[in-house]
């Protein structure tokens, strides 16, 4: 019994034949062309139960042929192939209503059981698609089968408001995507907000997260609004969320069941209308063992799991990913650089243990520390090997064992330009005071000036930070 024509094409010979006879043997009848304007004839004329299409035609783009399909036919469900395989192809096809987007090469098993499902069910029409063209700065790099995995995934997510756990290494652009998700979601209107949990004190993440009302705690002096009221109608994103306490997975479980929340001193609900998207580097499943994150929690979370490959687990994606940078650096004012083979080759050798944001950070180097206009292989092996003999980068603000270990380096390496006991005194307010003037200064940058939000997060008496200011020479208005 026959499960309806499908209609396939493609300007490729010998992809038409693949997919047809896959097809075929799968009990569809097929019907093959090599352009769009037959294509569109076909449907126009009421015809066939499923498309099966490349991206790039000779006769033109298959997405602009794609609303005039879902006007004609909104019920017709249309997979869409491509060699392209960037984010942006995954999101145009979700943007104009294609069922499916498949990157080549891709199993013919997973196009038949697409087919099959395609054909089964009842297809109504998902609305004119917005035909705006994409912008040229796609948000995420990579053409590699791990990442079209990510593509799809977030593809489907785009148009729904359901609650995303992304996981992986420190590097790997957990908060790229998340704003990927908001930017080109339902949501892209409204305002996205973002939360490290490992960069706040125990005591305050509640605060921060619901708000507090006059007089809730020492302090508060007057209401403050939350991430949750200041992220309403939008994407609230929740970075390191496996270093959230206890107590604050309690409160954040009762939002998401209950979808309210109160204030820290407040009594009224308040309603919530905002898209969860957490992340963590973390294994929460371990961490559920050992009693450090709540079970039910993590089950409302992981409504939809995606997990980010660490870039060593990509490789094939580095000469895009360092074109892309070199790019980005150029726009920014940089000289024009050119990472020749020799120079890609050293790249790809390398493990990456910061992942993505040590790749940028390498090329930001190469670009602003080097006049020659193309790097080669000698320059880049040097590079990495002095990232290699560095201390460990502080991966989170939470992180405060490599804050020891970067400062007993320092130590280490101070004495080392002395003989011994020959060091002069006052190390220790010397190193107090190189610490402490950039600690005011970034949580000063992170309250926007406002001096008794920081000294609320510093746990700090707000005359005691007033007075540090003034000792430390700070312009608070930075």
């Amino acid at each position: 019994m026959s499960k309806g024509l499908a209609f396939i094409a493609d300007d490729d010979a010998a992809i038409r034949t693949v997919v047809s006879q896959a097809l075929s043997r799968a009990g569809f009848e097929v019907r093959i062309t090599s352009n769009l304007a037959t294509l569109w004839r076909w449907i126009s004329a009421g015809e066939g139960d499923l498309v099966v299409t490349d991206v790039m035609m000779p006769d033109g783009d298959a997405f602009e042929y794609l609303p005039k399909f879902r006007r004609s036919r909104p019920e017709l469900p249309v997979i869409v192939m491509s060699a392209q395989n960037t984010f942006m192809t995954a999101i145009r096809a979700s943007e104009f209503g294609a069922y499916e987007y498949l990157p080549k090469p891709f199993d013919l098993q997973q196009l038949i059981a697409i087919a099959e499902r395609a054909a089964s069910e009842t297809h109504g029409s998902k609305g004119e698609a917005d035909s705006a063209a994409a912008p040229p700065d796609m948000p995420l790099v990579g053409r590699s089968g791990a990442m079209q995995d990510v593509y799809r995934v977030l593809a489907r997510l785009m148009q729904t408001d359901l609650t995303l756990l992304i996981s992986g290494e420190s590097g790997t652009g957990k908060e790229l995507v998340a704003r990927a998700l908001h930017e080109y979601g339902k949501r892209k209107n409204g305002p996205f907000v973002a939360i490290n949990m490992a960069a706040i004190p125990r005591d305050l993440i509640e605060s921060e997260l619901f708000g507090h009302e006059k007089g809730a705690f020492t302090g508060a002096l007057t209401r403050s609004s939350g991430r949750f009221e200041q992220a309403e109608g939008g994407t609230l994103f929740l970075d390191e969320i496996g270093d959230m306490p206890m107590e604050a997975q309690t409160r954040l479980l009762r939002v998401l069941q209950q979808g309210e929340y109160t204030t820290v001193g407040g009594r009224t609900p308040i309603k919530s209308d905002v898209r969860i998207v957490a992340a963590t580097n973390k294994d929460l499943r371990s961490a559920i063992k050992n009693g450090e994150f709540r079970e039910d929690l993590f089950f409302r979370l992981n409504v939809v799991p995606l997990r980010l490959p660490a870039l060593r687990e990509r490789r094939e994606d580095i000469p895009d990913l360092v074109e892309h940078f070199l790019a980005l650096n150029e726009r920014n004012g940089l000289d024009r650089k050119v990472v020749d083979a020799g120079g890609i080759e050293a790249m790809r050798r390398y493990d990456w243990p910061g992942n993505v944001r040590e790749l940028e950070n390498l090329i930001l180097r190469l670009s602003a520390l080097y006049s020659q206009d193309t790097i080669g292989g000698e320059i880049v092996r040097r590079e990495l090997s002095t990232s290699e003999a560095a201390p460990p980068a502080v991966s989170s603000a939470g992180d405060f064992a490599d804050i020891s270990l970067a400062t007993e380096n320092w130590v280490a390496n101070h004495f080392q330009a002395y003989e011994a006991g020959n060091a002069p005194g006052g190390l220790y307010r010397d190193v107090l005071k190189r610490l402490e003037k950039p600690l005011i200064l970034g949580t000063l940058s992170y309250t926007r000036g406002n001096q008794i939000r920081a000294a609320e997060v510093l746990g700090l008496n707000r005359n005691t930070l007033r007075k540090k200011i003034r000792e430390l020479d700070i312009d608070p208005r930075r």
